[in-house]
């Protein structure tokens, strides 16, 4: 499939912040919904936050308001504000644009590391 690309992880201590990037083919990202997923070794891909083409958005438990998600359509580009940031939130995150539920595309991923 199609690769999305996704930027801006890093090592940073607990109660900093970081943003993600994640760059999207235009064609793709003007008919998807756009989401942001973390996956901790060992663990399960979970969904951290999503946002539709109208723009809504929606929220993990564990990240709501600590984290932003928003989408630049002028830029074809979807960000994460990371806010608070917490051990636990140490994951590789992923980009993912959604057109169908058959249809999807997702980045190689990006390290956020939180240290205590």
């Amino acid at each position: 499939q199609v690769q999305l690309v996704e930027s801006g992880g890093g090592l940073v201590q607990a109660g900093g912040s970081l943003r993600l990037s994640c760059a999207v083919p235009g064609n793709i990202f003007s008919r998807s919904a756009m989401g942001w997923y973390r996956q901790a070794p060992g663990q399960q891909r979970e969904l951290v936050a999503s946002i539709t083409i109208a723009g809504n958005t929606n929220y993990a438990d564990s990240v709501k308001g600590r984290f932003t998600i928003s989408r630049d359509n002028a830029k074809n580009t979807v960000y994460l504000h990371l806010n608070n940031l917490k051990p636990e939130d140490t994951a590789v995150y992923y980009c993912n644009a959604r057109v169908y539920l058959w249809e999807a595309y997702w980045g190689q991923g990006t390290q956020v590391t939180v240290s205590s």
